[in-house]
């Protein structure tokens, strides 16, 4: 399906967002913490790129699965180093969780393995951004604001069970249908992240 001009100008200020995030909205944080959310919004950068250069076929390569666990992965590790008490053990998850899926999609796996490793690791990493988030604002840990990046995490968790469904010749939507929502929705999730963080 051909991009848009409304779809590149979306996905530019995407990449602008991401940028900002990148530079400003993390300073002040652990070392952790930066280094995992610089990782998740470096990619959500690049993916951005890719997509305003190469179009919405950059999404049927298979590198794409692997790659889109890396956001969801970093994300959840950054908010749970800084706001729960299980840092290192979920460090090790996502460490694991990163391997088993890039395992799982570059050799031969039999059956439904890769799937249910992916839904797996996206579920966990996803719930995670989703509940976190508002948990901490709800306990008065954080801004209210904060659980805006909550909102941003079901917001990533609908894009990727599009795209996994989509992968998977089980669509949800249509194929036209999910890449006509994919960069609205793009945007108003990294709204969402730079807003929570910024006033969280």
């Amino acid at each position: 399906m051909k991009i848009s001009p409304l779809d590149r100008v979306l996905l530019l200020i995407i990449g602008i967002l991401a940028a900002y995030q990148i530079a400003v909205g993390i300073d002040g944080f652990d070392t952790l913490p930066i280094i995992a959310y610089t990782i998740a919004f470096g990619v959500l950068l690049v993916a951005g790129l890719l997509l305003i250069i190469l179009g919405f076929d950059v999404l049927d390569s298979p590198v794409v699965v692997i790659v889109s666990t890396i956001i969801p992965l970093s994300l959840s590790l950054g908010l749970v180093w800084q706001h729960a008490s299980f840092g290192t053990s979920y460090l090790i998850f996502t460490i694991v969780g990163f391997l088993a899926v890039t395992l799982t999609r570059s050799i031969p796996t039999p059956g439904k393995i890769p799937t249910i490793v992916l839904a797996l690791v996206h579920g966990i990493a996803g719930m995670t951004i989703f509940l976190l988030p508002i948990i901490t604002s709800i306990q008065g840990k954080a801004q209210p604001l904060f659980s805006l990046v909550g909102v941003g995490g079901a917001l990533i968790g609908i894009g990727g069970l599009l795209l996994s469904f989509l992968k998977t010749g089980k669509p949800i939507l249509s194929r036209d249908t999910i890449f006509k929502v994919l960069p609205s929705l793009l945007l108003l999730m990294t709204i969402c992240f730079v807003v929570g963080f910024k006033f969280g």
